[in-house]
């Protein structure tokens, strides 16, 4: 029973990540006028916004 009860708090954990994740993409569509917001698709992320992340942590 641990077992099962362990392996549904991990699926539930990593769906509401990615709920999140798309409710926070939405809000950033919707909004545009907020300003930059993370782009996930690019390694460091706000980095690309200059954020003040050092050289070395934004390489690829």
């Amino acid at each position: 029973m641990t077992y099962l009860i362990t392996i549904a708090l991990i699926l539930g954990i990593g769906l509401i990540g990615i709920g999140v994740d798309r409710l926070y993409r939405g809000f950033a569509r919707k909004n545009p006028q907020l300003g930059p917001f993370r782009n996930s698709d690019k390694g460091c992320g706000s980095c690309t916004a200059g954020s003040g992340c050092s050289g070395k942590s934004c390489s690829s």
